[in-house]
């Protein structure tokens, strides 16, 4: 099964196209003012527009209310809302029928006991996105280059597709795969010169290494 790959925090037209024309499958736009890659919304429906019908746009959120994501849906058109925060199964369920589209849950790990709850959002959330666990004096939950173990999914079992992000670079992603089989794989600081800012080869690089390695993947 081809590889999904998503390139997120994406802020201008020129990294963006350049993982557009890469052949991204997913592109993530932020909306966390804490993070170095916030957009705000009349650029995101620039973006928007951009992107719309080449690529699945991602609106990430971190515990965002209803009337945020109601500005972002209008604005930006998503395809899904990533939710990135400390979103519990009632929230997931609320916002899946407030605004009838798909979610993808992020759940922080570092050991397998992180794992405990990911039966029971399986069973709401459409995709789940597995990012490492941040310091606890971090001020976002992702985005910030570094890595978890993958051996800790090594023997995962979830029909439910999923996604592992967390420090990530085109010199790791078969590394990922191997270990993980994720079905997807998501990068942000893995992609950028400086955090941020991201670079339009090391786009391009990460996604012709990820492609390579789709032979590998079995969700």
């Amino acid at each position: 099964m081809p590889l999904t790959v998503k390139i997120c925090g994406l802020s201008t037209a020129e990294t963006l196209d350049a993982a557009l024309q890469a052949g991204a499958d997913m592109v993530g736009f932020v909306f966390f003012a804490p993070s170095p890659r916030h957009i705000g919304l009349e650029t995101a429906r620039e973006l928007g527009r951009q992107a719309a019908g080449r690529s699945a746009k991602v609106a990430l959120t971190v515990d965002a209310d209803d009337a945020t994501l109601a500005n972002i849906v209008e604005t930006l058109q998503p395809d899904i809302l990533q939710l990135h925060g400390n979103e519990t199964m009632a929230r997931l369920r609320h916002i899946k029928r407030a605004f009838g589209m798909p979610v993808m849950k992020a759940l922080a790990v570092e050991t397998a006991a992180d794992l405990t709850a990911l039966s029971s959002y399986a069973t709401v959330a459409d995709r789940i996105l597995f990012d490492a666990r941040p310091p606890k004096d971090a001020t976002r939950p992702g985005g910030l280059g570094t890595a978890f173990d993958w051996r800790v999914l090594e023997n995962l079992d979830l029909a439910l597709p999923f996604m592992v992000s967390g420090g990530l670079t085109a010199d790791n992603v078969a590394e990922a795969v191997r270990l993980t089989r994720a079905g997807g794989l998501d990068v942000s600081s893995g992609v950028e010169r400086a955090p941020g800012i991201k670079d339009p080869k090391m786009i391009r690089n990460f996604i012709r290494a990820a492609r390579a390695t789709e032979e590998m993947t079995v969700r």
